[in-house]
């Protein structure tokens, strides 16, 4: 197949990420009506040049509609049974609303695994864009039939921007049954006040961030938070609005679009650094002490094991890990250049003690500024 999109310069790439609220607007069906909305605004974007993918959450609630509301257990196998129903059901509904406006469109089923290896992390990211260079609107949903709890990513907020960071998207649309962050609960306190702009994500904007708003789906704003927090260090802008605004989807590209605008990073990161913000769990944690905070942080240097007062969890060499101050804060994360085990004998030592007290060596640098995604700001 050729390439068809004709994409100009301008031309960008949006992930619209579409919650069940949205889908069912708090009732206990799909909203086709609002559904087809929707599909017109996203038909619009791709006529004007524009690339979409869409993140579609609903496939438990479709599955729960077409089987007409049975009384299941709460357990993993009923909603995996509900998912395996509910997906061809969604990806159906899709299929015919995108097609009144002459457009197809490509499922992709994505876990946890899927995004830690590297390797499949890569084929992830040019099935995508095949999809994308060819004129086909990617439907994306977590694999929730065959996922476990330890290879979920766990809600469709954080798997939308790891799906922006696999298409290389300029921004990414998070709607939801709230008009946005706000500076406390909208449902609880009447003088709540619509925060229209984000640069920088702190500690104050998470006490913020609340609960899921209903009992359908599994993000609240706080998995946004996380999401938006992802998706700009890798220089993706996000937008988080009320999927019911009068063309949300559209405006998104304009200068004034609905909701809290979250500006991406300055500086985003590279293709491996953005796998290692996106990919693997952390398989452990390293403590550092001030000194190495300020230097990672303040100076971008990589981290030595002179800096180090504790680690925890059990690693390899080449895993993924969490660094935090003495305090809990993360920090960054990084590859580890050596294994936990290795680390622990090295602890507060001198980079020209480490062959001495290993017997060998990879290196001065425990965790090197290239393998390492600084997290604070």
């Amino acid at each position: 197949m050729t390439k068809q999109s004709g994409k100009t310069p301008q031309s960008q790439t949006v992930v619209v990420k579409l919650g069940t609220s949205v889908l069912t607007g708090g009732t206990l069906e799909l909203d086709r009506a609002h559904m087809v909305e929707l599909v017109r605004q996203c038909a619009e974007l791709k006529k004007q040049g524009h690339s979409v993918v869409m993140v579609s959450s609903g496939a438990i609630a479709a599955g729960r509609e077409h089987l007409g509301y049975p009384a299941l257990p709460n357990s993993m196998a009923s909603k995996q049974l509900l998912a395996a129903v509910g997906q061809s059901q969604l990806i159906q509904t899709w299929e015919s609303l995108f097609a009144i406006y002459g457009l197809k469109i490509g499922q992709m089923l994505l876990t946890r695994a899927d995004l830690e290896d590297r390797e499949r992390f890569l084929n992830a990211r040019d099935t995508i864009n095949a999809l994308v260079d060819n004129d086909i609107i990617p439907v994306v949903n977590e694999n929730d039939a065959v996922a476990t709890s330890e290879i979920k990513v766990g809600d469709n907020d954080n798997l939308s921007a790891l799906v922006g960071i696999l298409c290389s998207a300029d921004k990414l649309l998070l709607l939801t049954d709230q008009k946005g962050l706000f500076t406390a609960d909208p449902r609880k306190d009447p003088n709540a006040e619509l925060i229209k702009e984000v640069k920088t994500i702190d500690d104050t904007l998470r006490k913020i961030a609340g609960g899921s708003g209903t009992t359908l789906g599994t993000g609240g704003m706080a998995t946004k938070l996380q999401a938006a927090d992802i998706a700009r260090r890798a220089g993706i802008e996000v937008i988080i609005a009320a999927g019911s605004a009068p063309n949300v989807v559209f405006d998104s590209l304009g200068e004034q679009p609905h909701g809290t605008r979250f500006l991406p990073c300055a500086e985003a990161l590279e293709n491996r650094k953005r796998w290692i913000l996106a990919g693997p769990a952390a398989s452990g944690d390293i403590v550092i002490d001030d000194g190495a905070v300020n230097a990672v942080i303040g100076k971008g240097s990589s981290l030595l094991a002179k800096g180090l007062t504790k680690v925890s969890g059990q690693f390899a060499r080449g895993d993924v890990v969490r660094v935090t101050d003495n305090k809990g804060t993360l920090i960054a994360r990084g590859i580890a250049s050596y294994s936990s085990q290795d680390m622990a004998k090295i602890v507060g030592k001198h980079s020209k003690d480490i062959i001495g007290i290993l017997g060998y060596d990879y290196g001065n640098e425990v965790l090197h500024r290239d393998d390492m995604v600084v997290i604070q700001e």
